[in-house]
């Protein structure tokens, strides 16, 4: 079983950069789930910076150890995980690289492999949805963000990081009453723009429902909507509140905490989940490292709610 490199054996500053110093070496159809990174930024609206999300995610994850000691799972004992590089994005052609990264998880999904992405930006989503919709039927979804991604268009282009989840929706991919998204809020161009998801039969938690309390019992309400069949997870880093995850592109004031971030992924456990991501995190407008430090510990708690985790 490939298991991270500890501490004690290897100073947490050096070694080679895989995702919580896991060996990089395993074939994908040597392994149970695998991490890849998805380093594109070509399809944001505002500042750009996500393209080096894997690489930031990757060096902060250095500090994270192999066994959750909240609910005590252990992923590198239950499943074989480890860090398969990067997909190769074109950074010059948004949709050479959607095509790309479509390709890739085709290629992956063949290994019957949990595939783990490291974003990269929220365009992302979609080629991953039609692999995964190719592999296991539509899809329920979970979606984590400050933003709903439901644009028809983004100046005029059908595909950006704003529009995945209004493309998911034509093209088939979601079965559209098994979809929550959580934590959206901020300002919209009408007063009425989140209500084409509540159109679609999605559960839309706006970020007031979630101030001041604990996200356990709106997940249990949650995991009994999104269950029942194969289950995507999709989290937006700016989902969190700015005061904690600041090395973002499109930041919202008013977002969710960190705890509340650990509730909501604690509270996938039970569903059958068949791949996930963790996008937008852009590591140069966050000198301190705490954005992507974030994100590499929400990426392990999904790790240790994978189908099979002890």
């Amino acid at each position: 079983m490939p298991q991270p490199l500890g501490g004690n054996q290897m100073p947490r500053f050096a070694g080679i950069a895989t995702f919580m110093r896991l060996p990089g070496r395993s074939a994908a159809d040597d392994l149970d789930v695998a991490v890849v990174g998805v380093p594109i930024d070509i399809g944001t609206s505002n500042r750009p910076g996500a393209r080096f999300g894997p690489r930031g995610i990757r060096n902060e994850s250095v500090l994270i150890r192999p066994y959750n000691m909240a609910t005590r799972a252990a992923p590198f004992d239950s499943l074989r995980i480890d860090d398969i590089g990067d997909v190769a994005t074109n950074p010059y052609n948004l949709a050479d690289a959607v095509a790309r990264i479509e390709a890739f998880y085709d290629e992956l999904l063949g290994h019957d492999v949990i595939a783990v992405a490291m974003g990269g930006d929220h365009t992302i989503a979609l080629p991953i949805m039609r692999a995964m919709r190719r592999k296991h039927g539509p899809l329920g979804l979970i979606h984590v963000d400050a933003h709903t991604d439901i644009n028809d268009h983004m100046f005029g282009e059908a595909i950006a990081h704003g529009t995945p989840f209004r493309r998911a929706v034509e093209e088939g991919l979601l079965d559209t009453h098994r979809v929550a998204q959580i934590g959206v809020r901020g300002t919209g161009y009408a007063a009425d723009d989140f209500d084409w998801s509540r159109e679609q039969g999605f559960r839309v938690v706006q970020v007031e429902e979630c101030w001041n309390r604990s996200l356990e019992p709106l997940m249990a309400e949650v995991r009994d909507k999104v269950g029942g069949g194969p289950v995507y997870m999709s989290f937006d880093i700016d989902a969190l509140d700015p005061s904690f995850a600041p090395g973002t592109g499109t930041p919202e004031i008013g977002g969710l905490t960190a705890p509340q971030a650990l509730e909501i992924i604690r509270g996938c456990r039970g569903l059958s989940l068949v791949g996930c991501d963790l996008v937008e995190v852009a590591p140069i407008y966050d000198p301190t490292g705490a954005t992507a430090l974030t994100a590499a510990n929400l990426l392990f708690e999904m790790l240790c709610v994978m189908p099979g985790v002890h």
